[in-house]
């Protein structure tokens, strides 16, 4: 294995903290793009079905 230590892993030959923040912003954006249709989706269904109650009664 090239790194001997998880610490040496962590740091990779003092490039860690810039690898490790790519990484966590590549997983930000996934987590981000699969979730904001999600919500989107559930917003709008809510709308409609307001929307549906206003118009059902008149």
């Amino acid at each position: 294995m090239y790194f001997e230590t998880v610490a040496e892993l962590l740091a990779m030959d003092g490039h860690g903290p810039y690898v490790w923040a790519a990484y966590g912003i590549t997983f930000a954006t996934l987590v981000w793009l699969v979730a904001q249709p999600l919500v989107a989706k559930r917003r709008q269904l809510r709308e409609l079905r307001g929307f549906l109650r206003r118009t059902e009664g008149a």
